[in-house]
């Protein structure tokens, strides 16, 4: 087991979902905290609301990468690289989820691993997908270490 993935098991016994925690990880390594920006994230935990739809990792890994390259303020645009590394990643997690957890979807990943054991592996390989995605991109969160 690796380190990010002890943290990642380490939030999730705090009580925090995937899609908090996937955003939380990239925070705490660059020391800063946005309960805000977590508390926001809670409404994607379970497949957005509990439904059991899109899985938290996958939207949280959106949420981390527009972080880093989305519009945040009237002054900012939008980097352009943005949709496509969304795009880069939804592809690698659709391929990665059907062939190893049963899809991507939070309920259908619930239904082969009901005891979550899957879960933290998801969310720690999700993160260091952005943050590949991210550096092949020219983007650098200080965060990475690659």
């Amino acid at each position: 087991m690796d380190n990010l993935f002890l943290q990642t098991m380490k939030l999730y016994a705090k009580g925090f979902c995937c899609s908090q925690i996937i955003v939380m990880l990239a925070m705490e390594a660059e020391g800063k905290k946005n309960p805000d920006l977590v508390r926001s994230l809670g409404g994607l935990c379970f497949g957005v609301n509990w439904s059991g739809e899109v899985c938290g990792a996958l939207s949280g890994g959106a949420c981390l990468i527009s972080l880093y390259s989305g519009k945040g303020s009237e002054g900012e645009t939008q980097d352009n690289r943005c949709t496509t590394m969304i795009g880069d990643l939804v592809e690698w997690f659709t391929l990665a989820a059907h062939e190893e957890y049963g899809g991507t979807r939070c309920h259908e990943i619930l239904e082969k691993y009901p005891d979550r054991s899957m879960c933290g592996l998801i969310v720690s390989e999700t993160y260091k997908k952005c943050m590949d995605i991210l550096a092949d991109h020219g983007l650098q969160p200080a965060c990475h270490n690659r």
